[in-house]
């Protein structure tokens, strides 16, 4: 079952995958997807193969899905119709909904010594995404960071597996840091991380917080 918040439907599809509607049906980073209704948006927070998946997208996209991605996604996503691409700051207005991108990157989640997973400048972004009146935030692959100071949101998304995103007590601290109405955690099930970091994260939050059943 979808959370809703004011009207706005929210579905979680297993690791970072949500599908949010309210007259427009958006898509966030299908991965590993049954399929479902056809897209009006699909958004695309960075190119790695468990956010960008080329075979995810084709089972909902149609001929008027636009695609707001990363930048650095154009070369993949080459292929489709009506592609937006955005960078940290970008903001894009698609059929009466607004979408601004915001960073996402790591500060200590180092694939090597000195070298981080997800680096600044290589231009992968979270989404705040307004519609029917709602402000989702969709962190994207990220850490705790000083932006998140900035944002002011109705619901968040968060991260909370560690190992290439925050960890679930970090998550717990965006959340205490943006204080939106609910949080509701997710990157956890399917690469790395369990139900157990969605557990332990709703223990240090101090606002609410909805762990959702993956949708079938």
């Amino acid at each position: 079952m979808p959370y809703e918040y004011k009207g706005v439907k929210i579905y979680w599809l297993g690791h970072d995958s949500f599908r949010i509607s309210d007259g427009a049906t958006i898509y966030v980073d299908p991965y590993n997807i049954a399929g479902g209704p056809p897209a009006d948006i699909i958004l695309i927070s960075h190119d790695h193969f468990d956010h960008l998946s080329l075979d995810d997208i084709r089972k909902v996209v149609k001929d008027d899905t636009v695609i707001v991605a990363a930048r650095h996604c154009g070369q993949q996503l080459k292929g489709f119709k009506n592609i937006e691409l955005v960078v940290a700051g970008s903001k894009v207005s698609v059929k009466g909904v607004e979408i601004e991108a915001v960073p996402a990157y790591n500060v200590n989640k180092f694939k090597e010594p000195g070298v981080v997973f997800h680096t600044k400048a290589y231009g992968g972004v979270g989404f705040i995404i307004n519609i029917g009146g709602v402000r989702i935030y969709h962190a994207g692959d990220t850490d705790l960071i000083d932006e998140m100071k900035n944002f002011r949101v109705d619901v968040a998304l968060l991260p909370v597996s560690g190992t290439y995103v925050m960890t679930a007590e970090e998550a717990a601290q965006a959340a205490n840091i943006i204080k939106p109405s609910v949080a509701i955690p997710m990157h956890y099930g399917a690469i790395v991380g369990s139900v157990a970091d969605a557990q332990e994260f709703k223990r240090h939050c101090k606002c609410e917080v909805v762990i959702l059943s993956k949708e079938r």
